[in-house]
């Protein structure tokens, strides 16, 4: 039998307008504009631009009396039955602010599947066979791969189209499909992907040599075996170097090279400029993230005239809590604004002062090791505000427009003892990687004693993990002939 119990337990809930302002932290500037524009159509007590009427604001003073209006002289729960409380006051939005409502625009235009499918027309196909190939199609993913066994292929066509063929079938048609544009496409995997490009490529002796080495020895390529390459097909330097080039010139994901023609770019607006001017660091906020708003004057005088006038019917009740709930939504849309703007400026100020001699200089070794917390507590903030602004945001300096979160680094000591930002290492890692004999490529080991000269003792297993994170491959795959 089901029983029944009273229990009470304290938690923590975030109010709308903290979640409002969280989400608007994270914001940079065109979403912000987009996210007013919005706000703008949907709440006709928000207004933007600066006020103009002179005669109503003598009766009101400022915008603050606007506020008091709102929530001192007037309380519309006297008008109210206790069964009568609006929805928005009960409404719990309660939400993780991580939650984000990621509604991204799909590009217009023809499709990569329509862009393949419409070139099958060219080929003599019966029902089955057209069936088949736009059901290959479909399987391909972005970078032009079908990376599904034939059998697995084979059961589904069985199970949602209830089309019952072989493998030979299968394979005949995938053959046709391989033959479509861009070269490469429905490869099952990178080595028939690189095939096939070459022969589709004009024959001549490098072609044919790159054709042997593929076909006949993939995985001694891939590891760059070279000198085992050389023996196996008897080949000499020069000709292997040639062959080697024909490969490298090919593509190895042909579908990526259509749906990055059809994304759009996405432009990056500063959010703030940094300038240096007698030697001084001046920073200001981008001003479309200091919009101009304020809260409808129509509005507030309705809701005056409903305080002067006796409330009687319900219909004028369902009124008055409309335009009640359309400015209390209004102010604090304001208000998180504000509290936005004070909260970009505090935290890219604190950054600009940590790192002044690099906004001064330009000079990345002048980059100061610093963490999300450093600057959460000179500001006395959340490490996860912090983070909003540095992962969202970017800053105009006279050295180019830089993601703020790239002014993070940890910190690690050199031989004189001092604390050096881990970008510094990682900057001087990628120039003797750069500036290597490619023929004879420092291991990881010959990286640890190159840095230990220039005064930066690291462990083996750092320098290989800074390796992978600045995508540098170990030393057997970065040789060259």
């Amino acid at each position: 039998m089901l029983k029944q119990k009273l229990s009470q337990k304290l938690s923590q809930r975030l109010s709308p307008q903290q979640i409002q302002l969280m989400k608007l932290i994270q914001l940079p500037t065109l979403a912000f504009e987009q996210k007013i524009s919005q706000e703008l159509e949907e709440n006709p007590a928000l207004e933007s631009g600066k006020e103009q009427d002179e005669t109503y604001e003598e009766q009101n003073n400022s915008q603050d009396d606007e506020h008091d209006i709102i929530e001192t002289e007037f309380d519309v729960d006297d008008y109210l039955s206790d069964d009568e409380i609006p929805s928005y006051k009960t409404y719990s939005n309660n939400y993780s602010p991580d939650d984000d409502d990621n509604k991204v625009p799909y590009a217009a235009g023809k499709s990569f599947s329509e862009h393949l499918s419409a070139q099958l027309h060219t080929f003599r196909l019966d029902n089955e066979e057209e069936q088949i190939a736009d059901f290959l199609i479909g399987s391909i993913d972005g970078a032009g791969y079908i990376r599904r066994e034939l059998e697995d292929i084979i059961d589904d066509l069985a199970f949602t189209q209830s089309l019952y063929t072989s493998k030979e079938k299968v394979l005949k048609v995938l053959n046709i499909v391989q033959k479509l544009d861009p070269a490469g496409i429905g490869a099952r995997n990178l080595k028939e992907c690189l095939i096939i490009q070459l022969k589709r490529k004009p024959q001549k002796k490098s072609v044919e040599l790159a054709l042997q080495i593929l076909e006949n020895a993939f995985e001694m390529f891939s590891k760059k075996h070279y000198e085992k390459l050389k023996s196996k097909f008897k080949l000499s330097d020069e000709e292997l170097k040639l062959a080697v080039e024909e490969i490298e010139h090919l593509n190895p994901k042909p579908g990526a090279s259509y749906s990055s023609r059809s994304q759009p770019v996405d432009q990056i607006t500063p959010d703030f400029t940094i300038k240096v001017k007698n030697g001084e660091l001046e920073l200001t906020l981008n001003s479309r993230n200091a919009p101009q708003m304020h809260i409808s004057k129509d509005y507030s005088k309705m809701l005056k005239n409903y305080k002067d006038n006796a409330i009687k019917s319900k219909e004028q009740k369902k009124a008055l809590l409309f335009v009640k709930q359309k400015l209390d939504s209004a102010k604090w849309f304001i208000d998180a604004i504000k509290q936005r703007q004070n909260t970009l400026i505090s935290t890219m100020s604190c950054i600009m002062d940590i790192q002044k001699e690099y906004f001064l200089t330009g000079d990345e070794k002048n980059l100061k090791p610093m963490i999300l917390k450093d600057v959460a507590e000179k500001i006395n903030m959340d490490i996860s505000t912090v983070s909003r602004v540095a992962n969202s945001k970017y800053v105009d300096t006279p050295y180019g427009i830089i993601l703020i979160k790239d002014f993070f680094s940890e910190s690690m000591k050199n031989d004189d003892g001092d604390d050096i930002s881990t970008r510094e290492i990682k900057n001087i890692l990628q120039n003797i990687v750069k500036n290597e004999d490619k023929k004879k490529p420092y291991t990881d080991t010959k990286l640890v004693d190159a840095l230990k000269e220039k005064g930066y003792p690291i462990a083996r297993r750092t320098v290989a993990k800074y390796r992978e994170v600045l995508g540098i491959p170990v030393a057997r795959l970065r040789k060259e002939i």
